[in-house]
């Protein structure tokens, strides 16, 4: 190489190493500003509620009374929605991924498949209301319930579960199935003993993404009917007589937080301001939750694995 054509590759290295540099400082401001103002909002929330996160404030039901209104019935219905997403959502969405990475033949509908699912990723939630509205309330008949509402979620966050799978085994290295294959273990016990245990904390983190925004959507929930008002519980999934287990909660009218938010601020009295600032707290401190307990489990099957 010619002197002359070792000083432009050393410019041009050290113009790219400027350009990284520049686009990483201003990533990190980006990101640093994005997180003070989302920290200041999240402190000014919980410092305006702090006064009505109460125990009775739990176990109260709505009122008319700014000071006597609770979350009850909006933390249950939350939990147990979530809950029918979880089940409905987690098992489809992974199964789904392992199908369309390990088993579909790679031609044009697989190719079709995997734009439309990506695109579902994008579309905007009332879509899925609607959609939910005319499938799981008009045709199925499902009403206007809590299995409703669990079913719409999971429809939401579906496209995002299939494309983490996806994602997350198409991560792991072939030499590792062929040398399942190798030790003559059929394609299943490869994906089931070998494949899914390696990805499956990366499938959490789409999990994770998926129900945390699950857990705030207002406009599908809404759009199937979800009550803004309501001051009873569901009939509990645990019984104490035989068989001990009860789903007729499933079909039980419903609420949930965002909604009792969205109701509480509507009103013209400053009192119930405060009320959704603290069940705003709240619902943070659910997602975070949530969110805890997935990192966990995803940090547990971590330790279990030998790279």
């Amino acid at each position: 190489m010619t002197p002359s054509n070792l000083k432009k590759l050393r410019s041009n290295i050290n113009r790219r190493k400027t350009i990284n540099s520049l686009f990483a400082f201003v990533g990190m401001m980006v990101i640093t500003v994005a997180t003070i103002i989302l920290l200041g909002l999240t402190l000014k929330m919980a410092f305006q509620g702090a006064e009505r996160i109460t125990p009775e404030f739990f176990t109260s039901f709505p009122s008319r009374r700014a000071s006597r209104a609770g979350i009850l019935s909006a933390w249950v219905g939350t939990l147990l929605v979530m809950l029918v997403t979880a089940f409905a959502a987690i098992p489809l969405g992974v199964a789904s991924g392992i199908y369309l990475e390990e088993y579909a033949k790679k031609n044009w509908l697989a190719d079709l498949i995997e734009i439309n699912v990506t695109n579902l990723a994008g579309v905007p939630s009332i879509i899925y209301g609607l959609l939910a509205l005319g499938l799981f309330v008009y045709e199925l008949r499902l009403g206007q319930s809590i299995l409703s509402a669990g079913l719409t979620l999971a429809l939401l966050i579906l496209p995002v579960v299939i494309v983490t799978t996806r994602e997350s085994i198409r991560a792991i290295p072939n030499s590792l199935r062929e040398a399942a294959y190798a030790l003559g273990a059929s394609k299943w016990q490869t994906i089931w003993d070998h494949i899914l245990p390696y990805s499956f904390s990366s499938i959490l983190t789409g999990v994770i993404i998926g129900l945390s925004r699950a857990i705030g959507e207002t406009a599908p929930i809404i759009t199937i009917g979800a009550l803004t008002f309501i001051a009873f519980l569901p009939q509990s999934p645990i019984q104490g007589e035989f068989p001990f287990v009860s789903f007729e909660w499933l079909q039980a009218p419903f609420t949930v937080m965002p909604i009792q938010m969205f109701n509480w601020v509507s009103r013209p009295q400053a009192a119930f301001e405060v009320n959704a600032a603290a069940a705003g707290t709240v619902l943070i401190c659910m997602t975070l939750g949530i969110n805890a307990i997935a990192i966990f489990i995803r940090f547990q099957l971590r330790k279990g694995i030998k790279w």
